[in-house]
C-alpha cells in the first residue's frame, strides 16, 4: 500500500538538508545543489499524489491509516509513538507543502544564483519542509509540536538569511529574532494546551483524545481552556491579532522564503491544527466565537493596513494576514472544510504573487518601492500575465479559485446568522481586491 511510503516523503528532505548542509559548500555546481534540494521535495510530492489516487479509489472508512516508525516515549501511563497519520486532511496538507514547496525550490535555483550562501539556503529550505511535513503528518500532539517548533527555527534561519543586510530600522537578523520571539509566546499557549490534554485524557494521540472527548458534554470548562490555549499557539504561528506583528517583518528574507512562509507552509500550521482538533473545538462554542471574531477582525484590519504600504512585498504580507483571518473566520463558524479549501487556494495564488514580486524586484535591481514602478508590462510580459492571474484570484473574481473559497466562507458566516462577521469579511474582501 502506497501510504506506507509516507516516511520516505518526510525524511527525504532531511537527507537533502544533511547532504547540502555537510558537503554543499564543497560542491562547485550550484545547479547540482539546487537539483538535489528540489528533487527530495519533488519525490515527496510524487508519493503524496500516489497516496491521493489510491485513497480516492478506496471507501471512505478505509482512508485513514497510521504508520508507526518507532515507540518514542513511554513513561507511566503516557505512551507516545513516532507515527504518521495518513488521512484526507494530512494528505491534502502534504500535497500543498510538497507541491508548492517543490516549485519554490526550483524557482530558488535561479533566484539565489551567485549567492555565497547558496548551499546553506537550500539546506535550510529542506529542513523547513521536513519540519512542516512532521507537523501535518503527525498522529499525536507531541510530534506535531516537534514540527511546530522546527518550522519556527527554520523561519528564524531563513528570514535572517542575509543577516548583515539593513532592513528598515535594523538588520534582517532583528526581523528574524522578532519572528522567533513572537512565535515563542504563542508556543507557550500550545504547551499549556498539551498539558491540559494529558491531564484530562491521559494521552496525546489524536484518535484517543478525540474519542474520549466525544463522551463529554458541550461547554465543558476544561475543553474551553484547552482549545483557547491551543488557539493562542495558532495566533502566533498563523499571525492573528495580537501576534501578527512578526509576519510583515518576515519580508526581510529572500523572496522565495516569503513565498514559502506566507503561502504553503508555516502560516497555515495554526489553521491546520485547529481543523485537526475540530472535535475539541466543536465542544467549546465560546472558543469558536472567539476564533471567528479574531479571524474577522484580523481580516479587516490587515487588509486596511495593506492599503497604505509602498513595499511590494509588504502589500502581499498584509494580504496574507488578512487571508489567514478569513480562514479562522471559517473555522470559527464551523465551516472547517471551507477554511481548509481556502488554505489550498491561497497557497497557490499567494505563492504565485510572491514569486512574481521576486521577478519584479530582480528586474528593478532590488528595488521594492511600488511608487518607483510602472510600465513593466513590455519588459516582463510573462511576469505580467502570471501576476495578473494571481491578482484576479486573490481578489475573488470568478471563475478563479479565490472566488469559490471566499464565497463559501462568506456564505457559511451569513447562513448561520453571523451578520457582523459576514460584513467584516465582505468589506475585507473588497479591500483585498482594491
Amino acid at each position: 500500500m502506497s501510504y506506507q511510503l509516507v516516511a520516505y516523503a518526510v525524511f527525504l528532505p532531511l537527507a537533502g538538508f544533511l547532504f547540502n548542509g555537510l558537503i554543499g559548500r564543497r560542491i562547485k555546481s550550484e545547479t547540482l545543489v539546487g537539483a538535489i534540494g528540489s528533487a527530495t521535495v519533488g519525490i515527496g510530492f510524487a508519493i503524496a499524489c500516489k497516496i491521493l489516487f489510491e485513497m480516492l479509489g478506496s471507501p471512505v472508512e478505509e482512508r485513514s491509516h497510521t504508520v508507526e516508525l518507532f515507540k518514542w516515549i513511554a513513561t507511566g501511563s503516557l505512551n507516545v509513538s513516532f507515527a504518521y497519520q495518513v488521512d484526507q486532511l494530512s494528505v491534502l496538507m502534504m500535497l500543498i507543502v510538497t507541491g508548492v514547496g517543490f516549485l519554490i525550490h526550483v524557482y530558488s535555483i535561479g533566484y539565489m544564483r551567485g549567492d555565497p550562501g547558496f548551499w546553506r539556503f537550500f539546506a535550510y529550505l529542506n529542513l523547513f519542509i521536513f519540519a512542516m511535513l512532521n507537523l501535518v503528518m503527525a498522529d499525536n500532539f507531541l510530534l506535531l509540536f516537534l514540527g511546530w517548533e522546527g518550522v519556527g527555527l527554520c523561519s528564524y534561519l531563513l528570514i535572517g538569511f542575509w543577516y548583515d543586510r539593513k532592513f528598515e530600522k535594523g538588520t534582517t537578523g532583528d526581523a528574524a529574532k522578532k519572528a522567533f520571539i513572537v512565535n515563542r509566546i504563542g508556543d507557550f499557549g500550545f504547551l499549556i494546551g498539551m498539558f491540559l490534554i494529558v491531564e484530562t485524557f491521559g494521552s496525546l494521540n489524536f484518535n484517543t483524545v478525540f474519542t474520549q472527548a466525544s463522551a463529554l458534554s458541550v461547554g465543558t470548562p476544561v475543553i474551553m481552556w484547552m482549545t483557547l490555549a491551543l488557539f493562542l499557539g495558532a495566533t502566533g504561528k498563523s499571525a492573528q491579532i495580537p501576534l501578527f506583528v512578526w509576519l510583515p517583518d518576515a519580508m526581510a528574507g529572500p523572496t522565495p522564503v516569503s513565498a514559502l512562509i506566507h503561502a504553503a507552509t508555516m502560516v497555515t500550521a495554526g489553521v491546520y491544527m485547529v481543523a485537526r482538533c475540530s472535535a475539541l473545538y466543536a465542544l467549546a462554542p465560546t472558543t469558536m466565537v472567539i476564533v471567528a471574531i479574531v479571524g474577522a477582525v484580523t481580516a479587516l484590519m490587515a487588509a486596511s493596513i495593506g492599503l497604505v504600504q509602498n513595499d511590494i512585498k509588504k502589500v502581499l504580507a498584509y494580504s496574507t494576514v488578512s487571508q489567514l483571518g478569513y480562514m479562522f473566520l471559517a473555522l470559527g463558524v464551523g465551516a472547517f472544510a471551507a477554511g481548509l479549501f481556502h488554505v489550498l487556494t491561497h497557497a497557490f495564488f499567494k505563492a504565485l504573487l510572491f514569486l512574481g514580486s521576486g521577478a519584479v524586484i530582480h528586474a528593478m535591481h532590488e528595488e521594492q518601492d511600488i511608487q518607483k514602478m510602472g510600465g513593466l508590462k513590455e519588459h516582463l510580459p510573462i511576469t505580467y500575465k502570471t501576476f495578473l492571474i494571481g491578482a484576479i484570484a486573490i481578489a475573488g473574481i470568478p471563475p478563479l479559485s479565490g472566488f469559490v473559497s471566499k464565497d463559501e466562507i462568506l456564505w457559511k458566516a451569513f447562513s448561520q446568522g453571523h451578520w457582523t462577521l459576514w460584513m467584516n469579511g465582505a468589506i475585507g474582501a473588497g479591500l483585498t481586491a482594491f
